[in-house]
């Protein structure tokens, strides 16, 4: 089990290497798709390492690293080529401060005791902030034709409101990395669904594949993300009083 939880890390790996290329190369679709991918692969093998019996140290040390890689560089890089002809220093300092702030938060991260991990995480998770941008970004790709989809080369075709907004979210979902908010984990949505959980993840599924099909579907994934943003804290508040 520890051997696939480490192949899958390593896809997600793959896919935050990618997204930085893409970046580099202005395909700013595939490379937010990149990081939605790598999203996934984190999901699944941290469901694969709960399930092992003899957790791996090996596993959890680079499961971090490669969440840093996917979720802390490629986003940063991702943004600064995104919105950098107009806003250069602030790019910079913005995204530097959210690179930063992933980082403390994935240390912060290892060293918590375990048991305080049970069903939530303390400050939002990279990957959840990782997939906040990527799926902002995917909100303004334009599909030129059918079986290519490219980004405008220059800002100055986007509305101007979107930098402005995109170096706001960064500096927010910076500051929420590092909080005290409080939010879901897998086996936190878990308890919160019971036996609807694969019900659930069943329509999600389906939802962003007509979103796919209805070329929908930054929105769609942008307003998944920012629900669990939002309502998880108070989800986790009015669950821990349930009890």
């Amino acid at each position: 089990m520890n051997y696939l939880a480490n192949f899958i890390t390593g896809l997600s790996l793959i896919c935050g290497f990618a997204s930085v290329i893409f970046s580099l190369e202005s395909h700013f679709t595939f490379a937010s798709w990149s990081i939605i991918l790598s999203v996934i692969f984190d999901g699944i093998d941290g469901q694969i390492a709960r399930r092992n019996p003899k957790p791996s140290e090996f596993g959890k040390e680079i499961d971090s690293l490669v969440d840093v890689v996917s979720f802390g560089i490629a986003p940063s890089v991702l943004g600064y080529i995104f919105i950098y002809r107009d806003f250069y220093l602030w790019a910079t300092l913005a995204l530097l401060i959210y690179l930063c702030c992933s980082v403390w938060r994935l240390a912060k991260y290892n060293i918590t005791p375990k048991e305080k991990l049970a069903k939530y995480f303390y400050g939002l998770p990279t990957t959840a902030s990782g997939g906040v941008l990527a799926s902002f970004v995917l909100i303004f790709r334009k599909s030129q034709a059918t079986a290519e989809i490219a980004f405008p080369a220059h800002l100055t075709e986007l509305p101007k409101y979107v930098p402005f907004v995109f170096l706001l979210l960064v500096v927010v979902l910076a500051l929420l990395m590092i909080s005290r908010a409080r939010y879901l984990n897998l086996d936190g949505l878990q308890q919160l669904f019971g036996k609807k959980t694969k019900s659930v993840l069943l329509a999600s599924f389906l939802l962003i594949i007509l979103s796919i099909f209805f070329k929908k579907a930054g929105t769609t994934m942008f307003s998944l993300f920012l629900l669990y943003l939002i309502f998880s804290p108070f989800v986790v508040k009015r669950l821990n009083h349930s009890e």
